[in-house]
């Protein structure tokens, strides 16, 4: 993929793992298990700070949670550069698995150095996209991430916003990042829709990735189904079994849907990045002609009683 990264990593207690952000924002995000984040920037301009980013407050006196830092969480060194000012530490808290809960998570800014490691043990994904402008390093408490409700009846699914794109969101520079959670039986990602081309106010040119987590049924491990089909913009034809690890690669075309087996809840983390076409970032989508009426069907119908997953607060999106 051009513009998105993704990296899935399994941890065994008391491991860490390093890398170089190179041209690329990152979040790291627990998928199960608590970790902890150091990130060093390497010598070169002063971090961009948009205006209204809203650092959170420990951030902006100290550029560092004051929680952080475990004892037990060293440096190794990194190499491939020459690292500049003090590092940063974010304890992410983390939650047992995707079904259940929000999660924190921290952002790292590009041309800095990472380790991410787990005292425990655990499974975390460090999303990126490709991009010019070097944001603040940033914690992203779970408490402040928007959920939603997005559809109705089979259609209903749970949408968790944590690098949703809008003046509202968590600020990135060009990484675009949600968690969807569908339940047993529904359909999401519907109806296809695309966001292969370039349409002012009307459609984004974005790449994507999906990653899969599906619940198992007792000892029966989940599957669910994953359908891309060419547009005007692309070729990419894919009808996929998806199963816990999986991932589908989205560069073009109608995406959608996303099925959950009956009795097999569905998770996946959409990772979205595209070129810089001069507008603000932003996720606009087009539906596809043929299937668009469904929306409309959606009136009068009720959620899925099923959502949300374990949260105390959600919005109904229809």
């Amino acid at each position: 993929m051009e513009w998105t990264r993704l990296r899935v990593l399994a941890l065994e207690p008391g491991e860490t793992y390093a890398f170089a952000c190179g041209d690329a924002e990152w979040i790291v995000l627990p998928l199960s298990g608590a970790c902890e984040v150091r990130c060093r920037a390497l010598a070169g301009p002063a971090p961009h700070t948009p205006a209204g980013m809203g650092l959170p407050a420990e951030l902006a006196e100290s550029g560092r949670r004051p929680d952080a830092a475990p004892p037990a969480f060293e440096a190794r060194g990194f190499g491939g550069g020459a690292p500049a000012a003090e590092p940063q530490f974010f304890r992410l808290r983390g939650r047992t698995g995707v079904f259940h809960a929000v999660t924190d998570f921290a952002y790292v800014p590009r041309d800095a150095h990472t380790e991410v490691g787990s005292a425990a043990g655990g499974r975390f994904a460090l999303l990126g996209a490709r991009c010019e402008r070097r944001l603040p390093a940033r914690y992203g408490p779970a408490e402040t991430v928007p959920v939603e409700l997005r559809g109705t009846g089979h259609c209903s699914r749970q949408v968790n916003n944590f690098a949703a794109a809008g003046p509202t969101g968590f600020a990135c520079d060009r990484l675009i990042a949600v968690e969807v959670l569908t339940p047993g039986g529904n359909w999401s990602s519907y109806p296809p829709h695309k966001h292969d081309e370039h349409h002012p106010g009307e459609e984004s040119r974005l790449e994507e990735i999906y990653y899969f987590e599906i619940a198992p049924h007792g000892d029966t491990p989940g599957l669910g189904y994953q359908r891309v089909s060419p547009s005007p913009a692309g070729r990419t034809d894919v009808l996929a079994e998806v199963r816990t690890g999986d991932a589908v690669l989205v560069p073009d075309g109608w995406h959608g849907p996303s099925m959950a087996a009956p009795g097999h809840d569905m998770y996946y983390l959409n990772v979205m990045a595209g070129p810089d076409t001069g507008s603000p970032r932003e996720w606009l989508i087009r539906d596809h002609p043929d299937h668009a009426w469904i929306r409309g069907s959606w009136e009068g119908q009720d959620v899925d009683p099923r959502l949300p997953f374990p949260r105390a607060e959600a919005e109904d999106h229809r």
